[in-house]
């Protein structure tokens, strides 16, 4: 995934939970996701570390295709959860069309046919990726709602992937991308996939047993936390440990070097965060 990016006068990202008071962390659970498909083979190595793997509906940022498309059994028969994220909308973007409203709520439409396509059961989450960070601006608020409302519709769950790192406005307010996206909500129940990997309070490129809190995210009602990115956003990772490559990638544990098999890496309260395992299949194989 790539680094979320402030926008606006000076920016930051937020959004709304599905439980008010936060995730219980009696067990925690760590899993990866990537722009790019692994590969058969590799799934095998990265489930010895990971319990679930993200999983693109369309094409991720900065990419010209999507190569997770037709995974789903491979990705679920290696026996990992599954983060199903869906790209959304540039701000830039959004403007063009000329109609937010209109274009989240086609979006909405495409990101449900193409989990249902990929056979996830209706009730999976689907994570709406807003890469860029800050106070949404009235155009964005628009779209994200329109396109949960959308998603909502066709009996799919709808969360968000945000940044989770407070910024100063010009103002000297500071902003959570996250929190701004919650407060706005209204009744909308979103599930939030934030991303903060600032050391502290993220341990770096860190694989373990002894995994990071979410509540040690800095959002209390984060549902998944992202604490590594590749490469690092070195801007907030600057004082992390050194535990990232040279190149600045955190690597998968066990993947031969050459492979440069390149991970973000997440921590949830569940194994199957999008709740997307169950067998009884909404869409064909």
């Amino acid at each position: 995934m790539m680094a979320i990016v402030a926008f606006g006068l000076v920016l930051t990202a937020s959004d709304r939970g599905l439980c008010q008071s936060g995730p219980q962390e009696s067990k925690r659970y760590l899993g990866f996701d990537r722009n790019q498909y692994p590969g058969e083979s590799n799934l095998r190595i990265l489930r010895k570390s990971f319990t679930f793997s993200g999983y693109w509906l369309n094409t991720p940022p900065g990419a010209e295709s999507n190569s997770w498309v037709g995974k789903r059994d491979e990705v679920l028969r290696a026996g990992f959860g599954f983060l199903v994220v869906f790209n959304g909308r540039t701000y830039a973007q959004i403007k063009a069309a000329g109609d937010a409203i209109a274009l989240g709520a086609a979006d909405g439409k495409l990101a449900a046919a193409a989990a249902l396509r990929e056979g996830f059961p209706l009730r999976t989450i689907i994570f709406l990726d807003q890469e860029e960070g800050g106070r949404l601006l009235p155009d964005q608020r628009n779209y994200l709602h329109a396109w949960a409302d959308a998603v909502r519709a066709t009996g799919y769950g709808t969360g968000v992937y945000c940044s989770g790192i407070p910024s100063r406005e010009s103002s000297g307010v500071s902003v959570m991308t996250a929190e701004n996206i919650r407060q706005n909500a209204g009744s909308r129940e979103f599930t939030y996939w934030v991303s903060n990997d600032a050391c502290p309070p993220s341990p770096g490129c860190a694989v373990g047993k002894d995994l990071p809190k979410l509540q040690s995210s800095g959002v209390s009602f984060a549902a998944v936390w992202q604490y590594a990115q590749s490469p690092r956003q070195v801007e907030y990772a600057v004082h992390c440990p050194a535990n990232y490559s040279r190149d600045g990638n955190c690597y998968a544990p066990g993947a031969a070097e050459k492979q440069k098999l390149y991970v973000d890496l997440d921590v949830a309260t569940s194994p199957d965060p999008s709740h997307g395992r169950s067998q009884n299949q909404a869409g064909k194989h």
